[in-house]
């Protein structure tokens, strides 16, 4: 297995899908003539020498040597990468799931990485690639550690080991993006019916006098407690949200779904209290 010192040092990477990530992690250079990639979009391979990347005349060829593969391919095509491309990679290699798709999705393609031979970890992304190299990882499953050690080699100076099963990593990120692309939705919701009504500065000067400097845990313990104690009213409350912002022409995607969650998180002494 590519395990050793010499292999620790030196190692071999070849990236699979070469689009805003491939090119962020290898703009740094410094690879120094170890890196090869493929992508089956054409103008992408010929792309790639100018990053110091050697693009393969094809898949096996781009993967034939290399001792780490790192998967950065789009989301829905990360299952069938592993099953297409696994087989092609020497025995022993790693695989390194870059891809940001759920803990059955990475299940799946490792099951496809082992078949084949190789050693898959599941690793997360946890910052925009824009980052480069410099972007925090978190990684687990079996090999991890061996993991962490060559992306290390590679300028990846920011992993975490976060456990030894595959699909943790994924989970943590996915969970996470509940609240960060939840955060952004809302957000946008928000200022295009503030914009539509008139209303910008007054909305986000009210926004900041209510901010409260509390950590996340503190915060969740506070609204999940306030749903619970007031979801019916909060729930009546939000339809008539939903009704402003349809009359300004702005669907209440984000709203509409607040409903939803806000009634069903209600307790039951709530609802009886609603009820009376």
């Amino acid at each position: 297995m590519p395990d050793s010192k010499d292999t620790l040092a030196a190692p071999r990477v070849a990236m699979i899908g070469f689009g805003e990530a491939g090119s962020a992690f290898a703009a740094p250079g410094g690879w120094n003539g170890r890196a090869s990639g493929w992508d089956i979009v054409p103008d992408r391979c010929a792309a790639m020498a100018q990053y110091g990347v050697t693009a393969g005349s094809n898949a096996a060829q781009a993967l034939a040597d290399a001792d780490i593969i790192l998967s950065l391919v789009t989301a829905d095509s990360a299952v069938n990468a592993a099953s297409d491309y696994a087989p092609l990679m020497k025995a022993g290699a790693l695989w390194c799931d870059m891809n940001s798709v759920s803990p059955g999705s990475k299940l799946m393609a490792a099951q496809a990485v082992t078949a084949a031979g190789g050693r898959y970890v599941d690793v997360a992304v946890m910052a925009p690639v824009e980052k480069g190299r410099d972007v925090p990882l978190l990684i687990s499953g079996p090999d991890a550690e061996v993991a962490r050690a060559m992306l290390a080699t590679l300028g990846f100076a920011r992993a975490r080991i976060v456990g030894d099963e595959v699909g943790r990593a994924s989970s943590i990120k996915m969970i996470r993006s509940i609240m960060v692309k939840g955060m952004e939705a809302l957000t946008y919701e928000c200022a295009a019916a503030a914009e539509k009504a008139g209303v910008m500065d007054e909305v986000m000067s009210s926004l900041d006098a209510s901010e409260k400097d509390w950590d996340w845990m503190t915060r969740t313990a506070y609204n999940r407690e306030r749903m619970e104690t007031h979801g019916l009213r909060r729930a009546a409350e939000m339809e008539e949200v939903a009704r402003t912002l349809r009359e300004l022409g702005v669907e209440p995607v984000m709203s509409e779904g607040t409903v939803t969650l806000q009634r069903r998180a209600a307790k039951p002494k709530a609802r009886r209290n609603k009820a009376a």
